[in-house]
């Protein structure tokens, strides 16, 4: 059996195609083998007021997308414009291979798998975002 296998917490938070489902009072594993299911969990989820830069708004997208709360066909080309503004700005190959990544995930429609490749990003933008500027 093949698919996403999730590791809850007790009570951690997960949406799943729009629902959101609470963890009982001891950890579990869920399997989930629904082929393009739409699932967040919600620790990892960004609100509005954290999407304040440029790699946390293209994930923001990715993350309406994944929720539901975006038009698919909407959210598929502004994600694959904040890809593309995003290779301007983070040129070396880490980060070049993560947009490629997310770029493909998201062609494939892959939203789930577009903000985990996005979510990579994270780290490299606070790096250069707390560099001095010259």
């Amino acid at each position: 059996m093949s698919g996403l296998v999730l590791k809850l917490n007790p009570y951690e938070r997960v949406l799943v195609n729009g629902a959101v489902i609470e963890n009982g009072n001891r950890r579990s594993k869920l399997s989930i083998v629904t082929p393009n299911a739409n699932i967040l969990r919600l620790r990892d989820a960004l609100r509005p007021d954290q999407a304040n830069t440029p790699v946390r708004r293209v994930c923001y997208i990715a993350q309406l997308a994944l929720s539901g709360d975006a038009d698919q066909t909407d959210a598929r080309s502004q994600l694959l414009s904040g890809i593309a503004q995003l290779g301007m700005a983070l040129i070396d190959q880490e980060s070049q291979q993560h947009l490629r990544d997310a770029q493909q995930a998201t062609h494939d429609g892959d939203c789930y798998r577009a903000l985990k490749c996005l979510r990579r990003l994270l780290p490299i933008e606070d790096a250069l975002m707390a560099m001095p500027m010259s």
